[in-house]
């Protein structure tokens, strides 16, 4: 289901730019602020997407090369707590 948004109160000239930018793409002035507002919208789930997922991170010594990594994960042999040459 859609809604339906308004803005009030839009100076002219800021409408006059959007509206050149929307007939420079070929779209309606209608469609090119919904494509901005899904535009804005996605970046915002993915803002809250990394947000939730920051407390998951895990921060990588600078000694462990993404070679490493990769190779010792993949063998399940990562510790990121021990230099690399002591087992």
């Amino acid at each position: 289901m859609s809604i339906a948004l308004q803005i009030r109160d839009v100076p002219e000239d800021v409408r006059d730019v959007l509206a050149q930018q929307a007939a420079q793409r070929g779209q309606s002035l209608q469609a090119y602020l919904l494509a901005v507002i899904q535009h804005e919208a996605r970046l915002l789930r993915n803002k809250q997407a990394f947000s939730m997922t920051a407390d998951l991170r895990v921060d990588i010594p600078a000694h462990l090369s993404p070679e490493i990594v990769i190779r010792e994960g993949h063998e399940g042999d990562l510790d990121i707590d021990q230099e690399p040459g002591h087992q």
